[in-house]
């Protein structure tokens, strides 16, 4: 089977999202065209149909699976507040798309390890505050064209952001939790003559991160007391 016949990957579509929102970034792609490119990556199911949406960019060298390497060959460090490789694994993602519409997300939910959010003429929401967090690190990939995407987080999470604004608005208010085992909400994106801002709910907590540190903290009072009554 030919190497572009192989089904992609996530990975491989999260960096092609990548390639193409700094395309944008740097003027080679207009508002318009990258929109219909990211629609076009979400929905490509092999190597080869991502090629098609990077062929004719500088960074791709006519060769999706070198820009892709080239592309993975730097550091994380080199981001701040980026999580380093193998931080996030890959699972199924949470897709959140809002073309000339609105999406939203909210109430009690499980949320995965990766979301991506697209607004396309339209707008985002995704809101934490009462979701169950099975995951202790969090990655939201946002990207607004023309949108918005709007973030809430409960306040006894941490949050971190790395991204940027072309014509628009990329803002996130960090926040680091006193708590060991709170869960830790990245957020990267692009906003182009749009918003993207995340922020934490004021009042909202996860109503059971305390109930898991009580339990970590009496388990370890129980093995101590233990240790204690062997010797």
């Amino acid at each position: 089977m030919a190497s572009t016949e192989l089904r992609a990957s996530d990975a491989d579509r999260d960096r092609i999202a990548d390639l193409l929102r700094d395309a944008l970034a740097e003027g080679r792609l207009t508002p318009e065209e990258h929109a219909e490119r990211v629609e076009g990556v979400l929905a490509a199911k092999t190597v080869g149909e991502l090629d098609v949406f990077v062929r004719d960019l500088p960074a791709a060298h006519g060769d999706t699976r070198r820009a892709t390497t080239a592309y993975a060959s730097v550091p994380s460090s080199a981001v701040p507040n980026r999580p380093s490789p193998g931080a996030i694994p890959v699972d199924p993602d949470d897709r959140l798309v809002a073309v000339f519409s609105a999406s939203v997300r909210k109430g009690r939910w499980r949320t995965g390890r990766r979301i991506h959010a697209f607004a396309i003429f339209g707008s985002v929401e995704i809101d934490l505050s009462e979701a169950l967090f099975e995951h202790r690190q969090v990655m939201i990939r946002a990207y607004a064209v023309f949108g918005s995407v709007e973030i809430r987080v409960p306040e006894n999470v941490s949050l971190r952001g790395s991204g940027g604004g072309v014509l628009g608005d990329f803002a996130v208010d960090m926040l680091d939790s006193t708590e060991p085992d709170a869960p830790v909400v990245y957020v990267d994106g692009l906003a182009v003559l749009g918003s993207i801002e995340a922020r934490p709910k004021r009042g909202k907590v996860i109503a059971d991160l305390f109930d898991r540190v009580t339990d970590r903290v009496a388990r370890k009072v129980d093995d101590s007391l233990r240790k204690h009554l062997e010797r």
